[in-house]
């Protein structure tokens, strides 16, 4: 028997939605000898989803990642607001009587989601999963007690966070996955392996750090970063609110080689609280995510039509300080 996991890629949540939910399955649902394979899935240009990424044998979960109409998925769990592609989707979903996918957007993280369904439904619960949940909890909801917690990273989870949203060999995450089902976050982040991958990641985090201090421009709440010239693919998403504690929006521009990415995101302490969705901007270019947080992908070589949907996301997002 083969069950393959799809979880959002190079995401903390993602992963641990795939440790809680391989947990829950392989005590609950089927407890014979089964092959377990996991996917990463990244959110790609014009919205479209990897029907390769599928299957043909056994079962498909998808967690915390948008849904898929295939009759091949077995499993669905996810959070967020932009969780269909299309209306057809979303009523092939509303239609589905298997009792084994589920959506929650009000929920703070996928993996605390499957969590509360694995009890709720199917009578499943492990303690030594805790503090997995805990940390997912806080690290998706962005629940830090300041942006300085989540930049400095003195706590194991945010390390672990660091290694996974850095890491591009999907099986070194694989192998955090399957030791999350039977490990600590503190024994796994002592580990060699991770503290050999961890030191490289902070020297570049600390050195992104600087960049966008550099680069950062401030206008009417929101502090923006186009970091593309930089060949910057990706940082700590509460950087530009350790730089500009006033902001209350942050919005960059990145390019990978697969995609164009625009990332929005909302100050949880900021002295001016938010007034958008940003999900709802987000969605009007494309792209989807949280009423916080959100995110546009587009084609590697659209360059300027990202900078010219970054200017005007930046200007819904402004608003008169005076």
């Amino acid at each position: 028997m083969k069950l393959r996991v799809l979880y959002h890629g190079n995401c903390f949540d993602g992963v641990a939605s795939a440790a809680v939910f391989t947990k829950f399955y392989l005590t609950k649902i089927n407890t014979n000898d089964v092959q377990v394979e996991y996917r990463p899935m990244m959110h790609l240009p014009n919205n479209l989803f990897d029907y390769s990424a599928l299957s043909d044998e056994g079962e498909n979960a998808i967690v915390d990642f948008k849904y898929c109409a295939d009759e091949r998925v077995t499993w669905w769990f996810d959070h967020h607001q932009s969780a269909f592609l299309s209306e057809a989707d979303k009523e092939h979903f509303l239609a589905d009587k298997s009792g084994r996918k589920f959506l929650d957007v009000n929920s703070k993280s996928c993996c605390e989601f499957i969590a509360r369904i694995a009890k709720e439904k199917f009578g499943f619960e492990d303690e030594s999963l805790k503090e997995l949940i805990h940390w997912a909890h806080i690290i998706d909801e962005a629940m830090y007690e300041s942006a300085a917690q989540c930049v400095e990273l003195k706590a194991p989870a945010l390390q672990l966070m660091q290694v996974i949203e850095e890491e591009k060999d999907a099986k070194f995450v694989e192998e955090i996955i399957r030791e999350l089902t039977t490990k600590s976050i503190e024994e796994i982040v002592a580990s060699e392996k991770i503290q050999q991958k961890l030191k490289p990641i902070l020297e570049k985090h600390w050195k992104v750090l600087e960049i966008m201090k550099h680069k950062a421009m401030y206008s009417r709440g929101v502090v923006h970063f186009d970091l593309i010239d930089e060949g910057i693919e990706g940082y700590n998403k509460f950087i530009p609110y350790y730089i500009c504690p006033r902001a209350t929006y942050s919005v960059s521009i990145t390019k990978s080689k697969f995609r164009v990415k625009i990332s929005v995101g909302s100050n949880p302490w900021a002295p001016r609280p938010r007034q958008h969705n940003i999900a709802e901007i987000c969605e009007q270019y494309g792209g989807g995510g949280h009423a916080v947080v959100g995110a546009v992908s587009l084609p590697p070589e659209d360059v300027e039509i990202g900078r010219k949907y970054m200017k005007e996301i930046i200007e819904k997002l402004q608003f008169d300080e005076n």
